[in-house]
């Protein structure tokens, strides 16, 4: 019985802090029907949820539960999004994104933009406007008008940017110095509001980029992305590795989600 117990403890802790193992759990809830025994050694051995209350109660950490609440919420927003056409998946999140936070965090609303090929983004605007009646342009404009990203995002959902492999070198080059200059020129302010930078960002290919961000590195000695997190434009590191290294950008996005619940199951222990 010990050994399904851990195995029912490592189904809740989940696959390497990233959720709920489901498969796994529901087999152990499905053979431990009518054994109360080991749902009580399963309390017993997982106290982060559940607490000693005297004779043989156990009672649960309220706190621990709406996590694995959460968690569980995770698991179903995960199956729904999967199963939606990714043009409306997309719509939907930056439209929860813009209308639900605060806070406007700026990431989802950059990852559709960014991540995505010119058709996929030209797909989820149009679902926006069937699902909400506004264009996905009018409601970034309106929701993050006071952030200084404004501008960014705007240019960003509104592009449709050239996907073939033609780069003009020369170009590229001019623009690695114009970006260059302008970081220089910078100061104390933000590089998010440069007009030039984000005429560079909102408008070339993905492939000229990756070519202005390599001369950039071959002109000023860093990569760009150096410069971004050393000065604190979080959005436009966002957009840059967005547009040129997606992998990149989500690997550090799971990262971050792991370190988060690793951190929260610590406490737990």
């Amino acid at each position: 019985m010990a050994d399904e117990v851990q195995q029912l403890t490592r189904a809740f802790s989940g696959l390497g802090g990233l959720g709920v193992d489901e498969p796994a759990m529901v087999s152990a809830l499905a053979r431990w029907r009518g054994q109360p025994e080991k749902r009580s050694a399963f309390r017993k051995g997982f106290p982060g949820f559940f607490s000693s209350h005297g004779g043989d109660m156990d009672r649960r950490e309220e706190e621990y539960m709406l996590h694995l609440a959460a968690e569980f919420a995770r698991f179903r927003d995960l199956v729904v999004l999967w199963a939606t056409h990714p043009w409306e998946r997309d719509a939907r999140l930056a439209h929860h994104v813009l209308h639900h936070h605060h806070h406007h965090p700026p990431a989802v609303v950059v990852e559709v933009a960014c991540a995505r090929s010119a058709d996929e983004l030209l797909g989820a605007r149009r679902a926006y406007q069937a699902l909400f009646h506004r264009s996905l342009e009018e409601d970034v404009a309106h929701r993050a008008r006071d952030k200084p990203y404004c501008s960014l995002l705007v240019g960003l959902v509104s592009a449709y940017r050239y996907e073939g492999p033609r780069v003009d070198k020369e170009v590229a080059k001019a623009e690695a110095e114009a970006l260059g200059a302008a970081v220089k020129r910078a100061g104390n302010g933000k590089l998010v509001e440069n007009d030039e930078v984000l005429r560079i960002l909102t408008t070339r290919s993905k492939p000229h980029l990756v070519q202005t961000f390599m001369y950039y590195k071959e002109m000023h000695g860093r990569h760009v992305e150096e410069d971004l997190r050393q000065r604190g434009e979080e959005t436009l590191l966002e957009t840059v590795l967005c547009l040129v290294a997606p992998a990149k950008y989500f690997s550090q996005v799971i990262w971050g989600r792991r370190r988060r619940t690793r951190k929260i199951k610590r406490k737990a222990l």
